[in-house]
């Protein structure tokens, strides 16, 4: 395992409350991010910055072919257009019967074939409810029944460059683990649930990830204000110390897809947290994978 000496620097000045959600569009060469908190959708082309308010909180967005983007909401999934006035229109997608009033989705992507993923939890984490469940959602068939259920914080969603393993977190303190299943690309099911890594014999807690083109697994691993990087097999070997001690997501992306950003979270945070909030950037010398577009297959 090698602790990396890599450059890490804010990608703008802006600071965020709860950071989360990053995604480098490639068609619009841009960085996309979410403020949880603050009903926040960021983007940031080159030097150009814009910020659209939502009327609740959005957990997280993955881009659709379509131009728009999907969704995971305080009250439901949503389709969303976005408009040069800073508002965004909203198309309601689907509400899981599960999803009560004090619950929002969290941490969402797209698998590799273009259906969205996201997991739901209890919006007071002190309360330690299991009561969250991942879902997925196509164009082909709509919204699943639960998929995964009993998580506190839904966290860490990532496949596999070749789509066949997908990773999911658990980020609440109590918890700390990563697991990883067997991915049936056809049918968009994961069985073979089975231990990647407990954060226990690590650092932090297991918030956001993504996948780089040697299968390797980047955890944000927050609370410990660094990256972990676990290969296939669930060995860490890789550390990069961040300058924001709660590091929530991260995702690569540019035109090589060889930068990697992380957001981060500056809401209730430690004393003496430098990069609190902050987008931050870095080389970590291993390109990404892309991100697939929802309902860019028949999926």
């Amino acid at each position: 395992m090698s602790q990396m000496q890599t450059a890490v620097v804010p990608l703008s000045d802006q600071r965020y409350a709860v950071g989360e959600s990053p995604f480098w569009h490639a068609e619009q060469a841009a960085w996309y991010w979410v403020d949880i908190a603050r009903c926040l959708i960021c983007r940031m082309a080159g030097q150009e910055y814009r910020q659209w308010q939502l009327p609740e909180m959005v957990g997280c967005i993955a881009p659709a072919a379509d131009g728009s983007l999907i969704a995971g909401m305080h009250s439901g999934l949503f389709r969303l257009r976005l408009q040069e006035d800073g508002s965004a229109q909203r198309e309601p997608l689907a509400q899981p019967a599960e999803l009560q009033a004090d619950m929002r989705f969290n941490d969402g992507r797209c698998d590799r074939q273009g259906r969205f993923w996201s997991g739901t939890m209890c919006l007071d984490m002190a309360l330690a409810r299991s009561d969250g469940k991942l879902y997925r959602y196509s164009q082909a068939t709509g919204l699943s029944a639960p998929v995964v259920d009993g998580l506190i914080v839904q966290n860490g969603l990532a496949w596999s460059p070749d789509g066949k393993t997908m990773y999911l977190s658990d980020s609440h303190p109590s918890r700390r683990l990563i697991w990883a299943f067997d991915y049936d690309v056809d049918s968009g099911t994961p069985t073979q649930r089975r231990l990647f890594a407990d954060l226990h014999d690590h650092r932090g807690r297991p918030d956001g990830a993504a996948i780089d083109i040697d299968g390797c697994y980047w955890s944000c691993a927050n609370d410990a204000g660094c990256l972990l990087r676990f290969t296939p097999a669930g060995k860490l070997d890789r550390i990069i110390e961040l300058p924001s001690r709660k590091p929530s997501m991260c995702a690569f992306g540019g035109a090589g897809l060889d930068t990697l950003i992380v957001t981060s979270i500056s809401l209730n945070g430690p004393d003496g947290d430098a990069g609190a909030g902050l987008v931050l950037s870095l080389q970590p010398g291993v390109a990404g994978m892309p991100e697939t577009l929802f309902g860019s297959t028949s999926s």
